[in-house]
């Protein structure tokens, strides 16, 4: 199982803070796995659209679309951070 986090907007608009997935065997990294929740379609592929920025981490370690996702992962979701 992999346990996603969703983080400020997100939380909001995707109804939920956190979940656990079985991952489908297509999905290897960040980008995989990005291209796999939009295909929940709503809100999911809105806020998950490419060009859309979304940050993402991997155990707590920023990640990029070629970092790599495993069984057992936490993947955190969050829009970027502005702050004065």
């Amino acid at each position: 199982m992999l346990k996603l986090l969703y983080f400020a907007r997100l939380r909001e608009s995707l109804g939920t803070d956190s979940e656990a997935v079985e991952l489908a065997p297509s999905v290897r990294d960040v980008a995989g796995l990005m291209d796999w929740l939009r295909t929940r379609g709503g809100s999911w592929s809105e806020e998950l659209a490419p060009g859309r920025t979304v940050r993402v981490s991997v155990n707590l370690e920023m990640a990029e679309a070629t970092t790599p996702v495993r069984d057992g992962d936490e993947v955190a979701l969050f829009p970027p951070v502005t702050g004065g």
